[in-house]
């Protein structure tokens, strides 16, 4: 599993423009099974996607569809983790590793 950080670089007015774009990117690897869960970050600095990916390829491609990220309008921090614990409601998420 990868976290993916995404960190805005540029006005949120720039950031908006490409809004629709990005929700349609994330509704795309929701359906794909692909992504796990997302949002922003408070204050509005960027987000936070968690994937299922088997390597760090993988992301990078996802990465590289990303509306933000063909616009130039974020940067990207990714980190791999294995999840061995989870609250009760969230023990599935044990199986994307």
């Amino acid at each position: 599993m990868f976290i993916i950080s995404l960190t805005y670089k540029t006005e949120l007015s720039e950031v908006d423009r490409h809004i629709s774009d990005h929700i349609s990117y994330l509704e795309k690897y929701y359906a794909t099974g692909k992504f796990i869960a997302s949002g922003r970050k408070v204050p509005r600095t960027g987000g936070i996607i968690l994937v299922n990916a088997s390597n760090k390829e993988e992301v990078d491609a996802i990465i590289n569809e990303d509306p933000f990220k063909i616009a130039n309008v974020a940067n990207y921090d990714v980190v791999e983790f294995i999840p061995t614990m989870a609250a009760k409601e969230f023990e599935s998420i044990k199986n994307y590793i």
